[in-house]
């Protein structure tokens, strides 16, 4: 009985030191291509697929067409527009966060990915965690909904008349082009 007290202590101190450090880790980027293990096909409403097709995937890819360039000379940017922080903070998912944040797994030439919106995935990508939104949300996923004015809100950090760009911005409109709804199971 002396020898299974001292164990089943160093067992607990163990399982709650894992435990701290699984909460207290700053989350990453993950990359799409990780969300995309579990958000793609009809059972889950075709979220990587309508992804995949939007602007928002095309994002970083743009900034290397001659328009950008020009626009980027227009502009008087001394770099390239896929090398301008001017450009990139709105073309590149978590563009002004320090490289820390960003793992291995993640490619910025991905555009702007589901991280732009719903952050970094890192300690909410367990699909034990992402079945409990609350949960999920509680490891970092960002609680953004329609009815509430925050996706709306999110939207406009980018979609506002700083972007050389930039055209009206109709919110309504523009929902129903990337909506991604997961099905009712």
């Amino acid at each position: 009985m002396k020898r299974v007290i001292p164990v089943l202590s160093i067992i607990f101190v163990v399982s709650v030191f894992f435990t701290v450090m699984a909460y207290s880790a700053e989350p990453e980027y993950v990359g799409v291509k990780k969300c995309k293990m579990c958000h793609k096909g009809a059972s889950k409403g075709e979220q990587y697929e309508i992804w995949s097709q939007s602007k928002h995937a095309k994002a970083f890819e743009t900034l290397q067409s001659e328009k950008a360039l020009q626009i980027a000379k227009e502009k008087g940017l001394s770099k390239p527009p896929s090398e301008s922080p001017e450009c990139l903070k709105c073309h590149v998912t978590g563009h002004n966060d320090p490289n820390a944040k960003f793992a291995a797994s993640f490619d910025k030439t991905q555009g702007v990915q589901c991280e732009a919106c719903h952050g970094p995935g890192s300690l909410y990508k367990k699909k034990s965690i992402m079945k409990d939104r609350a949960k999920a949300i509680e490891m970092g996923m960002k609680d953004i909904k329609v009815d509430d004015g925050s996706a709306e809100k999110q939207c406009r950090q980018c979609h506002n008349e700083e972007s050389p760009t930039y055209k009206e911005f109709n919110f309504q409109e523009r929902w129903e082009q990337i909506k991604h709804y997961r099905p009712k199971e």
